[in-house]
């Protein structure tokens, strides 16, 4: 599923306007997530936009914000501290709640993920929890200062580099991360947590994870990010996150629909902006891409056109075959159908009719390999190629169908 970016503003704790972005599904919202970006980073940091495009295909729309002071939100930096983040989320999930829907999914990064595992229990509404490369302890924050901690606790504040970027720390934010009782707030977090992190993190180590899943309570889960560093600066590793916490996800969030429980059948496919041809596919609860095969400029992350035409011809026929075997109680081996597809000359078509022959065209010709397990009779080979024949995609494919054609712009058609 495609995601579509909303620009948005809210005040924040000290009323100050506050940049964010709500990435919504090309379709019904199975859920909204709220995600709370590192430590002095912004919400369009390379792997927050990764990961909340990435929920958003799975049907989770993410709002992503600027903390007071950040990116492109207003404020001043040096006024905030740990808490007034944590004001900042509060107020963010409540600008959900008035105009879209309350978040039942909080994800935080680095130190964002110490502020939601901190915040969840003031979000009512909240049913899961996700961290990514969070510190047990709020403080942790404080080795990014250096010799710079000792300057702001004498003289009250001091400039510090962070990331190649300067910035005004007050002696108030060091006094209030250090107040902070982050075991106590995982320990009775009551809430089902995944912790995310890379073992070679540089930044947070490896044992920070550890703390934080040995003090929560059951349901929690951990999985390794491998390689990755703490920013997820590789796209392949902000995309394996996002895909992780979306499956994750599927037993704390609402489900999409089951086909076939509509009127008619519909399927969704939209352009999801990634690479030169690839469509998420949405059917009833069902999501996969369509893409061509690297060689012709795809980013093959999913069957073609003409592969999925050709699953549905041998998804058919075998599904046919079992429903002929059971009615007629017949102890048929599992089946398998191999399908091949090309374009031939009309003259190389052994199956197509003299008339057919005649014209100076080609087609698209199927083969179809059905193979049953097991010892198979030869009057049953007979009646299985038979019945194979009446699957219904066969049948629509020998036929044609008409394709209606509707063209819409913004919404109208």
């Amino acid at each position: 599923m495609t995601s579509i970016a909303q620009k948005l503003e809210f005040a924040g704790h000290s009323g100050a306007r506050l940049a964010a972005r709500l990435d919504l599904p090309d379709g019904p919202a199975r859920a909204y997530a709220l995600f709370a970006h590192c430590f002095t980073c912004s919400k369009d940091l390379g792997a927050v936009r990764r990961i909340a495009a990435e929920l958003a295909r799975e049907g989770i729309a993410v709002l992503r914000f600027d903390f007071t002071g950040l990116g492109s939100s207003d404020g001043e930096f040096a006024s905030t501290n740990f808490s007034s983040n944590v004001a900042d989320l509060i107020l963010a999930a409540a600008h959900l709640r008035d105009h879209f829907q309350a978040p039942s999914v909080l994800i935080g990064h680095s130190l964002g993920g110490a502020a939601v595992l901190a915040v969840a229990k003031d979000i009512p509404e909240v049913r899961a929890v996700v961290t990514i490369g969070a510190p047990a302890d709020a403080a942790h924050v404080l080795k990014n200062l250096g010799g710079r901690l000792e300057d702001i606790e004498r003289d009250g504040v001091a400039e510090v580099n962070l990331a190649g970027r300067t910035f005004h720390i007050q002696k108030q934010f060091v006094d209030d991360i250090r107040s902070q009782q982050m075991h106590a707030a995982v320990a009775g977090l009551k809430k089902p947590l995944l912790v995310l992190h890379a073992p070679r993190d540089e930044i947070v180590g490896i044992e920070n994870a550890t703390e934080i899943f040995q003090a929560a309570k059951h349901p929690k889960s951990f999985v390794s990010l491998d390689t990755a560093d703490h920013l997820l600066t590789d796209p392949q590793d902000a995309a394996f996150a996002g895909r992780v916490i979306a499956g994750w996800l599927s037993n704390y969030v609402a489900q999409d629909r089951p086909q076939g429980e509509a009127p008619v059948e519909h399927i969704r496919i939209a352009e999801t902006g990634a690479g030169k041809f690839q469509n998420s596919i949405r059917a009833g609860r069902h999501r996969l891409f369509a893409d061509e095969p690297q060689a012709v400029g795809g980013l093959d992350s999913g069957p073609s056109p003409y592969d999925f035409l050709s699953i549905a011809l041998g998804a058919c026929t075998s599904m046919t075959l079992r429903m002929y075997a059971e009615r007629k109680k017949l102890g048929l081996g599992r089946i398998a159908v191999d399908v091949s597809h090309a374009k031939i000359h009309v003259d190389d078509c052994a199956d197509c009719s003299v008339e057919e022959r005649a014209s100076d065209r080609r087609i698209d010709r199927f083969e179809r390999r059905i193979t049953v397990e097991g010892d198979l009779p030869d009057e049953l080979r007979e009646k299985l190629h038979e019945i194979a024949d009446k699957c219904p995609v066969h049948r629509t494919l020998e036929a044609g169908a008409k394709v209606k054609t509707i063209i819409d712009t913004d919404g109208h058609s």
